[in-house]
């Protein structure tokens, strides 16, 4: 229930104004949004049973503790990706399929490399022998998610409030992963120096990249 309910969150928050939500939105404004959610879900279903074999079996090949850390040091990479944001380049625009396999191949194809996918290759190494949970909790979130992005883009003929869900979402990455890289990096490396330091580069890795993605930080409304 813990690896599956990890999953679950981490890819929900991953999610949130990413590109393959992104994607879900634009093809619910022209096909039946049960359509878009089954496309998703099988997309969803083979792309994430891919990466968590990926990731199950790297713990083979490298030692448990390092692919932790990895892991923890990944999640940190995700919510800078977050901040800088994503956006379509024409993946919504396939007309040679019926509606279920446009939704289908293109979410697919969109997935491979997306932050989503990524972790859910870094959850399934981190739950090495949870395969299952991890996979089910991973394709769950990307339901949840991509369902909330067509009821708020399309049913409520609102767009999703990138600026504060994105920055939600960030943070919350970089604070998992940090605190991943402090529970499993020795603990002789984890001085005062090391970490304070540690603590400005990520500060000022999430200012160059929000400036570099245009974000801001956001703010009420007067």
């Amino acid at each position: 229930m813990t690896a599956f309910m990890t999953a679950l969150t981490f890819v929900i928050l991953a999610e949130m104004g990413d590109k393959t939500q992104l994607l879900g939105m634009a093809f619910a404004t022209r096909y039946p949004w049960p359509t878009v959610m089954g496309g998703v879900f099988v997309a969803t279903l083979l792309n994430h049973l891919l990466a968590v074999v990926i990731g199950s079996y790297l713990t083979m090949f490298i030692p448990l503790q390092y692919v932790q850390i990895i892991a923890a040091a990944s999640f940190i990479i995700f919510g800078l990706w977050t901040i800088r944001g994503d956006e379509l380049n024409g993946e919504d625009k396939d007309t040679h399929h019926s509606p279920f396999w446009t939704v289908t191949i293109a979410f697919f194809i969109a997935e491979m490399g997306d932050k989503t996918q990524l972790a859910t290759i870094a959850l399934a190494a981190q739950f090495a022998n949870e395969m299952i949970p991890v996979w089910l909790g991973t394709t769950a979130g990307m339901m949840i998610a991509n369902a909330i992005g067509i009821l708020v883009g399309v049913v409520l003929g609102k767009k999703i409030p990138e600026g504060l869900v994105k920055w939600v979402a960030a943070i919350s990455f970089i604070f998992f992963g940090m605190y991943g890289l402090y529970e499993y990096l020795p603990h002789e490396m984890l001085t005062i120096p090391v970490m304070a330091g540690g603590i400005v580069v990520i500060f000022l890795a999430i200012i160059f990249v929000a400036k570099l993605g245009g974000n801001k930080l956001p703010r009420e409304q007067p």
